[in-house]
C-alpha cells in the first residue's frame, strides 16, 4: 500500500514540473532585416525593374485613356451649342462608356487582385523563397530556435552579434548570384 502511494505521490510530482524544466533546451534567437535584404540582393533588384517598366506601360496606357476622355469632354462643351441634342446624346454615351472602361481597366490592372499585384507576388515569391531557405539553412547550422525580422517591427532591440542580415546577404550571393553568372 505504501509503495502504491508512493508511485501514486511521484506521479503527481512529476506532473507539476512544468515542462520546460524537464526539457531545458537552449534557446537562440538571431534577427534579420528583410527590407536590407531585398535591397542587396541581385534577383531583388531586377525584379524590381522589371516590375516598375510593366507599371511605367500600365500607366501609360490609364494616361492615354484619361487625355482621352477629357478631350471628349471639352469637344462635348465646346461643340454642345453647335451640335443636335441626338449627337449630344450620342456624346455623352461615348463618353461615359470611355469613363467605365477606363474605370475597369483600373480595376483590373491596379485593383487589389490586379494584374499589378498578381505580377508583383509572381516575381517576389521565388525571392522570398530563396531568402527563408537560406535563413532556414544558417538557422539549423547555427543552432538558432528563432530568427525574427526586424523590418516587420518585431524586434524592438537586437545585440549586433545576433543580427543575421549580412549572413543572409552573403549567403544569397553566394548560392544564386553565382548560379545566373555564366
Amino acid at each position: 500500500m505504501k509503495r502504491i502511494s508512493f508511485v501514486l505521490i511521484l506521479a503527481c510530482m512529476l506532473t507539476a514540473i512544468p515542462a520546460s524544466l524537464l526539457m531545458s533546451e537552449e534557446v537562440k534567437i538571431g534577427y534579420i532585416d528583410t527590407a536590407k535584404i531585398f535591397a542587396n540582393f541581385s534577383e531583388t533588384i531586377e525584379a524590381e525593374e522589371t516590375y516598375k517598366k510593366e507599371v511605367t506601360n500600365w500607366k501609360k496606357k490609364a494616361e492615354e485613356m484619361e487625355a482621352a476622355i477629357t478631350q471628349t469632354r471639352e469637344q462635348l462643351q465646346s461643340q454642345s451649342l453647335m451640335l443636335s441634342e441626338e449627337k449630344i446624346t450620342e456624346k455623352k454615351l461615348a463618353l461615359d462608356q470611355s469613363v467605365k472602361e477606363y474605370r475597369e481597366y483600373m480595376q483590373e490592372i491596379f485593383g487589389e487582385e490586379g494584374k499589378a499585384a498578381k505580377r508583383n507576388k509572381e516575381l517576389t515569391d521565388p525571392i522570398v523563397k530563396k531568402i527563408n531557405e537560406v535563413i532556414a539553412k544558417i538557422a539549423e547550422e547555427e543552432g538558432y530556435t528563432i530568427i525574427l525580422d526586424a523590418a516587420q517591427g518585431t524586434v524592438l532591440y537586437g545585440k549586433d552579434s545576433i543580427d543575421l542580415t549580412d549572413k543572409t546577404i552573403e549567403r544569397l550571393k553566394k548560392e544564386y548570384d553565382a548560379v545566373q553568372q555564366p
